[in-house]
């Protein structure tokens, strides 16, 4: 069954298109490395939570928007494999695709999937 990894952060508002750029190009990098796909979503309706919430957990600032994202991949033997292949690829190295975000406040994980209906 597919693996995903999950990601939430917080990134400026002002960089949306700087994201979103980022992201593509990041794309093209994960799938040439064996992701079948990349979904990057831009908050839209991401409340404040009094105990827990996405804004909490990233540590969102007046001037971020909450981007909630995750890459498909066949298996984890297959993520494990193409993801060290991605953080070799020059195309996203810091100074090639710098990330318009503060990456210490990112959050992911790796999940199996457990139903895909």
């Amino acid at each position: 069954m597919a693996y995903v990894d999950g990601f939430v952060a917080a990134v400026p508002t002002a960089n949306r298109e700087k994201f979103r750029k980022h992201a593509k190009d990041a794309a093209v990098v994960f799938k040439d490395h064996g992701a079948l796909k990349l979904v990057e979503c831009w908050g839209d309706d991401v409340p404040d939570g009094e105990v827990t919430s996405f804004p909490m957990a990233v540590k969102r600032k007046d001037d971020e928007t909450v981007v909630f994202s995750w890459i498909t991949w066949p298996s984890r033997k297959a993520r494990d494999e193409g993801m060290k292949k991605v953080m070799e690829d020059p195309r996203l190295k810091p100074d090639t695709n710098p990330m318009p975000f503060d990456g210490k406040r990112l959050i992911y994980g790796g999940f199996e999937v457990i139903v895909d209906e």
